[in-house]
């Protein structure tokens, strides 16, 4: 993990120090810096990450500017910080792209935890072992675990890596309600240290793609008060 390349962007030089100094200490070595949104894009144009550290409030353009086009570079997972804190701000995070949202100010010893966690997930799902004759059908769609491949009616459908890896898992409890925290933290590998929006956002990110009617859905369901169920509507088989 610690050969893992960081980019830290901020307009704020004493942040960057400050999480400089604590990543160096926890003994990452490849740790790149930007204050501004030009130097973040030409940082992720020449070079690949495994973990983007993005500041919103950037002079010129801001993070959520930024952000789909640094997602359209990699998987990697990218954390928004910022000192905005209305849940819009959160949801529009999550819908640019980003993976988990850090309030100023923050415990620098929280943020390397978060980064580590995600770290491990990330470099988890980049090798993936999955025994390769195993295909869940649920009518609709199927996710091959093999192939790591979601497909709707027969037709390959784009899935970042970690709608991926929470549809798989509701695939393979079909029908067994899950809280969003047991989602975090099963999903994520870690405690639930981020809020509710990080699992509503990817849980609408399925239904966009394996329901005919994301608002109306047929398959991942909402347990009211409770949380989520994938419901099966189709034998699930080997090849």
């Amino acid at each position: 993990m610690n050969d893992a390349k960081l980019l830290l962007v901020d307009d704020e030089p004493a942040i960057l120090r400050m999480l400089q100094t604590v990543l160096t200490k926890e003994g990452f070595t490849h740790i790149d810096m930007e204050s501004s949104a030009e130097g973040a894009i030409a940082a992720c144009r020449s070079k690949t990450y495994d973990f983007i550290l993005l500041d919103v409030m950037l002079p010129g353009q801001s993070g959520f500017d930024i952000c789909p086009f640094i997602r359209a570079t990699t998987d990697a997972p990218i954390f928004f910080v910022t000192a905005r804190t209305t849940d819009f701000d959160k949801l529009t995070g999550f819908a640019v792209g980003g993976d988990d949202y850090i309030v100023k100010p923050f415990n620098p010893l929280e943020v390397v935890a978060r980064i580590k966690a995600h770290l491990r997930r990330y470099q988890r799902q980049a090798a993936p072992v999955y025994p390769a004759s195993v295909v869940h059908h649920f009518g609709r769609f199927e996710v091959d675990e093999g192939a790591g491949e979601l497909r709707v009616e027969g037709i390959p459908v784009d899935c970042p890596a970690q709608v991926f890896q929470l549809l798989l898992f509701l695939c393979k409890h079909p029908n067994r309600m899950f809280t969003k925290k047991t989602l975090y933290e099963r999903v994520w590998g870690q405690d639930s240290l981020s809020d509710d929006n990080t699992v509503m956002v990817h849980i609408h990110r399925i239904r966009e793609r394996i329901e005919r009617y994301p608002a109306k859905p047929e398959y991942l369901l909402t347990v009211r008060g409770l949380g989520y169920k994938l419901v099966r509507r189709g034998e699930t088989r080997e090849r």
